[in-house]
């Protein structure tokens, strides 16, 4: 008997949660202590200054996705989980890179880029770009790809931020 492959995906797991102090070492701490690992996180206040919707990013088997979810609606500061991968979210992240141009025809092309993917520059100093890029993670690496032959000096990214779409609310 051969072994069966176990596919693992990345998963976009919302939570709404208490916005109280240690709530998200908690989180954290779930997943170090079992050894599954967060891409990205993300969490802010929601509209109701109680409640903190945190935005976590993991890949794993539909299994083991599953466990967690268990898992973080045992916590006592969590009010409700839900797995946006399965509803096609919509997603978008933040990104500044800051990248410097070697010479002018280096910045008539990082500028091109820059319209090309409806970038903003938002800062320059002395032939150094400082860009800001928004929209999911395929076009954020795609413009890191596309600006790999400059200078790139810094790379910041939010992480991911997802909502479901249509009529449905993570809400209490």
């Amino acid at each position: 008997m051969g072994m069966s492959m176990i596919k693992e995906e990345r998963h976009v797991i919302s939570i709404l949660m208490e916005n109280e102090a240690g709530a998200l070492s908690r989180v954290a701490g779930l997943f170090s202590a079992r050894g599954y690992n967060i891409e990205s996180l993300t969490v802010a206040p929601t509209e109701d200054k109680s409640l903190s919707r945190m935005t976590l990013v993991t890949c794993g088997s539909n299994d083991i996705v599953e466990q967690i979810l268990k898992q973080l609606n045992k916590l006592i500061d969590v009010v409700k989980v839900y797995d946006l991968s399965e509803d096609n979210p919509i997603e978008r992240e933040m990104m500044f890179i800051k990248v410097s141009a070697n010479n002018m025809a280096a910045c008539g092309a990082i500028k091109r880029l820059v319209d090309i993917f409806r970038a903003r520059i938002i800062d320059v100093k002395s032939r150094t770009f400082t860009i800001e890029v928004t929209g999911d993670r395929n076009k954020l690496n795609a413009f890191i790809a596309a600006v790999e032959d400059h200078n790139i000096l810094e790379v910041v990214r939010s992480g991911c931020m997802g909502i479901s779409r249509g009529n449905s609310a993570l809400k209490i």
